[in-house]
């Protein structure tokens, strides 16, 4: 992991605690901290670079790192439900519904919603129109419109006769992966009021890597190492980047889509150099 990731990733878990701090004692509290533990962290690296990018303080961009991951790790949990992927691990871990329970993991999965909204209505962030212009871009990021559209597709392809082909697994992944992942690359434009479209293009083509990256570790990674189950998408007959494209060309593909990536940075110069890393990064990470 990068220097600066692993910085960002400890502020992140700490913020995320501080704001879990008032409540409840129990099975819920106990389950939203669990589900925010471990991982990289990387969508609330990308927040914390884009902000200081554009001038934005830590101080400000935390929050909304939170919110980001707060968002990303209710997406996973409701993600890892039988009646969605049903996986039992995740991160190395039971997933949240095994630990304790579906009835607990769906209502662990609301609150880290809620959660991630509330974080972005903190003032630390700056003044309202700054709050204004995050929470109906985040809103339209991760609901009907890209993270969960992106859920349902994916839902209804499994259950589709035929498998998608290229072009419906892109549309898939941009909007479950790929919208939150833009959205936190253009945080910091947001909060400065500034244009992020240098940001969302590095975002599109990073998100992208990504995910074909993910399907190549599917196929060659191994559980201890990734954290969770691999080779479920074989054994379903789901199409993926790899089923389509091969494993020499899919990962070709994400080779070309990081250098995408790192050409979008150019109007940032060499102040955008950790951006470039993490580029890099995702597509030679083993989990």
């Amino acid at each position: 992991m990068l220097p600066r990731m692993e910085e960002i990733k400890q502020q992140v878990e700490a913020a995320l605690d501080t704001a879990m701090s008032d409540l409840p004692a129990g099975d819920l509290a106990d389950a939203m901290r669990y589900a925010c533990v471990g991982g990289k962290k990387m969508r609330a690296f990308l927040v914390m670079e884009s902000a200081r990018l554009h001038g934005v303080a830590d101080e400000a961009a935390l929050p909304v790192a939170a919110a980001v991951e707060a968002l990303h790790a209710y997406s996973l949990v409701h993600d890892d439900l039988p009646a969605m992927d049903n996986d039992d691990l995740r991160r190395g871990m039971p997933t949240v519904h095994i630990q304790w329970s579906e009835a607990t993991a769906i209502l662990a999965g609301d609150a880290l919603q809620t959660l991630a909204f509330r974080l972005l209505s903190d003032p630390a962030i700056g003044d309202a129109e700054a709050r204004l212009r995050l929470i109906p871009a985040f809103a339209r990021a991760v609901g009907g419109n890209g993270m969960v559209h992106g859920q349902m597709l994916d839902i209804a392809a499994e259950q589709a006769t035929t498998p998608l082909d290229l072009a419906g697994i892109k549309r898939m992944q941009a909007a479950k992966t790929g919208a939150l992942i833009i959205f936190a690359a253009e945080a910091g434009a947001l909060i400065a009021g500034d244009d992020g479209e240098a940001l969302r293009d590095y975002a599109a083509n990073l998100g992208l890597a990504f995910q074909i990256h993910d399907d190549v570790l599917d196929v060659t990674g191994d559980e201890e190492t990734i954290g969770k189950r691999v080779g479920k998408d074989a054994q379903a007959g789901k199409a993926t980047f790899v089923s389509l494209l091969g494993l020499e060309t899919a990962r070709s593909r994400a080779a070309e889509l990081t250098e995408r990536a790192v050409s979008a940075l150019s109007p940032y110069g060499d102040k955008a150099d950790n951006l470039r890393e993490l580029a890099r990064f995702v597509i030679d990470r083993q989990s």
